[in-house]
């Protein structure tokens, strides 16, 4: 079978080792655009902050290791067009400029997502950076020794860790978001609102609830205009979330209306012959048991790997994702997994939440520390339907309990009932996620 895979970052690097170690004698060539792949774009603030031993390790593959295993790799081509009739693609070769064409039985569409650029002016001037891929990465670290200010637009995980790590190093930081709080898509306002805090107490100015009018160049700095203010510094990083990049199959598969591609429970898009995983495509989210855009490399990874187990026949099922994150800030661990409060409401699903805050092990210990806690669940099958977490305690590993308790849908019972060990050193005689679900039960009991 002819396998053509058309963007190598994570989805594409793992369905074409999948698809080569269970079908070795598959014809597999990948292209794709950059000279590199499988780039984990997540350490890029790490290594500014200086977090990072050798940043040639935050690839874990090559062309070469691909190679290895048999695929045909067209590093530094372009897909052009994809003919879904005739099966073809016409490529460019971006080194020699030459133009050919190929065929495939299946195809695999890995090509990710491009970052959200709106089309305000001065978006283009040299000062304004963005924060994606390697070549980013190399900008961006050749860029912050030498400046005193940054302003960073967009406070999701890329722009809040990229403005904290900034922040440590002794840069005057500025975040700007049109939304209400820092990070409101992954936490709700009673986490939120802590971590804002932290910024504030490390000296970040917090421009939230605004929206970017325009930038001007000021010869060494740049100056961006929001909706109520404007804001100086040495350059500006935009971060403000990303699109599926997926133009060269719009109307030759069903997509959301955002351009993410829709597939079947075995990555299977509207055309049989071509799959699609990764930021170019939709997620099943538990939580909602709906179809969903939520670009992270973790369901990138897994739906890459079912891709190589289903590309000849239907075999092994998605299991969907709960979207679990986790990410440190100022010292402070913050988790979640599955729906947010207000995130229900934008998806208009109705829940239930409860906010309890304790110490995560005993009082007799010489030191303890209290963990913030949210749980969300359905208040009429009183699933679980979300959980997040923030402590200066690492309780990152508190979010994979709640994705698993969302993925076999446990009720908030069953959680405050779930088996978790004690010991001293660790945690309480009740856990605090069996004491967080005990809270749950215990308002639905006073609501019922």
């Amino acid at each position: 079978m002819k396998i053509i895979v058309v963007g190598a970052t994570h989805a594409g690097t793992y369905a074409t080792k999948q698809i080569l170690t269970e079908h070795p004698n598959y014809e597999v060539t990948v292209y794709e655009r950059n000279d590199n792949l499988s780039f984990l774009s997540c350490g890029i603030a790490l290594w500014v902050g200086d977090h990072v031993s050798d940043p040639n390790k935050m690839f874990y593959s090559s062309p070469e290791k691909l190679e290895e295993l048999g695929a045909t790799m067209k590093m530094q081509h372009d897909v052009l067009n994809i003919d879904t009739d005739k099966k073809t693609i016409r490529v460019k070769n971006l080194i020699s400029g030459e133009i050919l064409e190929d065929s495939y039985d299946k195809l695999v569409m890995a090509t990710g997502s491009a970052p959200v650029i709106p089309p305000i002016k001065g978006v283009d001037n040299s000062k304004v950076k963005l924060c994606k891929d390697w070549n980013d990465a190399k900008i961006l670290r050749a860029t912050t020794p030498k400046a005193k200010s940054a302003i960073i637009i967009g406070a999701g995980y890329i722009g809040a860790e990229l403005a904290e790590q900034l922040a440590v190093t002794g840069k005057q930081v500025t975040l700007i978001d049109g939304l209400p709080h820092v990070l409101t898509k992954n936490f709700d306002p009673e986490i939120g609102l802590r971590v804002e805090e932290d910024y504030k107490e490390h000296g970040v100015k917090l421009a939230m609830n605004e929206l970017v009018q325009f930038f001007a160049d000021d010869g060494d700095k740049i100056t961006v205009t929001t909706t109520k203010g404007s804001y100086t510094a040495d350059f500006a990083v935009l971060s403000a979330g990303f699109r599926p990049y997926t133009d060269l199959l719009k109307g030759k598969v069903k997509m959301l209306p955002n351009g993410a591609i829709i597939t079947d429970d075995y990555m299977q898009s509207s055309d049989p012959s071509i799959f699609a995983a990764g930021d170019s495509a939709v997620v099943h989210y538990n939580p909602t048991g709906k179809d969903d855009y939520i670009p992270l490399a973790t369901n990138a990874i897994r739906q890459g790997i079912l891709i190589g187990h289903n590309i000849e026949h239907p075999t092994v099922k998605y299991m969907g994702t709960q979207a679990s994150s986790a990410v440190a800030l100022f010292g402070k661990t913050l988790a979640s997994s599955g729906l947010t409060e207000s995130g229900a409401k934008a998806r208009n699903v109705a829940v239930e939440s409860v906010t309890l805050e304790q110490n995560y092990r005993p009082d007799f210990m010489l030191t303890t520390t209290p963990i913030l806690m949210r749980l969300v669940w359905d208040p009429k099958t009183r699933v679980v339907l979300g959980g997040a977490f923030y402590s200066s305690y690492d309780c990152a590993q508190s979010a994979n309990v709640i994705s698993l308790a969302i993925q076999t849908k446990m009720t908030i019972d069953e959680l405050s009932m779930v088996d978790m060990f004690f010991q001293p050193n660790f945690d309480n005689p009740l856990n605090y996620v069996n004491a967080l679900a005990m809270a749950a039960v215990q308002k639905s009991v006073g609501r019922s």
